[in-house]
């Protein structure tokens, strides 16, 4: 017994010490700093005021450009349109990346829209976009998108004998070749559920000088040298979002471009129209991007047939008139 006596004290002085050894260490239950008694700091979370403030620049900005882009507008001058084409490019273009895109289309469908709170000078341009486009027709299409003001810009430089002139029949089944991609596009985003397709059917990524691959730089520069010979080729025939915006504009334009009776036999306003807007005494609205040019041509009282004609008639009222009057001195 005596033996096994310094093996029982050794066993009851650890047993004896294994609570006071306890009592030192954390309780693996609760986290390693609560032990210190540190104060938490409260989380900061931003105000409406903070985000007004932090997004001020961008919504003055856009609301100067869409304010100067619709005094161009109203005002049918050449030389303010072709400065809002230019600051379209520049701002919205190079400098903003900010363009309505066939992905809004796919997150408009699938409730995948970027955040109000923090994109308000977005929302303030597609607001812009709709109410416009509503009331008028496809004004973003012809003064507002950086890609199809580009493509205006490069018809005022381009000589006229590069350019090759579409028959009117061959331009009108052109026209629907953006609605089957549009019709395409929605189709492959319901069944995938991808948008990343916009690079393959849009171009309007070159103004962010994004990393593409090879193939989409070459499609590009393929897309420019056309635009060279055949006027806005991409935004007649091809853009997605031109055809959405221009089954909007058949259906809802609510302000229309004014039209004489003699546009009825009159070729004038058809002949000038680079869109192919025009067919006769018709509009289509799906196409027509109000660039101005028929609305200056009906205003013209030196080319157009209606001023003429209504002149020619006042002319031939008054001669009588003159007539007599000079009889009468006699």
């Amino acid at each position: 017994m005596t033996r096994f006596l310094p093996l029982l004290l050794l066993v009851f002085s650890t047993c004896a010490a294994m609570p006071a050894y306890a009592q030192d260490q954390p309780d693996p239950g609760k986290p390693a700093e609560a032990s210190w008694n540190f104060e938490e700091e409260e989380e900061v979370v931003p105000t409406w005021t903070d985000d007004l403030r932090a997004q001020a620049v961008d919504l003055v900005a856009i609301s100067i450009f869409t304010v100067f882009a619709f005094v161009s507008f109203f005002r049918k001058s050449e030389r303010l349109k072709l400065v809002t084409l230019a600051a379209a490019v520049v701002y919205l273009g190079f400098y903003k990346s900010q363009l309505i895109s066939i992905v809004n289309v796919f997150g408009l469908m699938g409730g995948n829209l970027p955040l109000f709170r923090y994109n308000l000078a977005w929302y303030l341009l597609a607001a812009v976009v709709v109410v416009s486009t509503v009331l008028w027709g496809r004004v973003y299409c012809g003064r507002i998108c950086a890609y199809g003001a580009f493509t205006q810009l490069m018809d005022r430089v381009v000589p006229t004998r590069w350019r090759v002139n579409v028959p009117r029949a061959l331009e009108r089944r052109a026209s629907l070749i953006k609605y089957g991609i549009l019709a395409g596009a929605i189709t492959y985003f319901v069944a995938t559920g991808d948008p990343l397709i916009y690079p393959y059917i849009e171009p309007f990524w070159m103004f962010g000088l994004q990393g593409k691959t090879p193939a989409l730089w070459i499609g590009l520069g393929a897309l420019l040298i056309a635009t060279v010979f055949v006027r806005n080729a991409y935004c007649r025939f091809l853009c997605p979002v031109g055809a959405a915006l221009g089954l909007v504009s058949q259906v809802t334009t609510v302000f229309r471009i004014k039209r004489w009776s003699e546009c009825s036999t009159c070729r004038i306003c058809e002949k000038k129209c680079e869109w192919g807007a025009i067919r006769g005494p018709k509009i289509v609205l799906s196409e027509c991007v109000r660039c101005d040019d028929c609305e200056r041509l009906y205003e013209d009282t030196k080319k157009c047939p209606h001023h003429l004609i209504i002149i020619r008639r006042n002319t031939l009222k008054a001669r009588p008139s003159v007539t007599q009057a000079s009889e009468g001195a006699l």
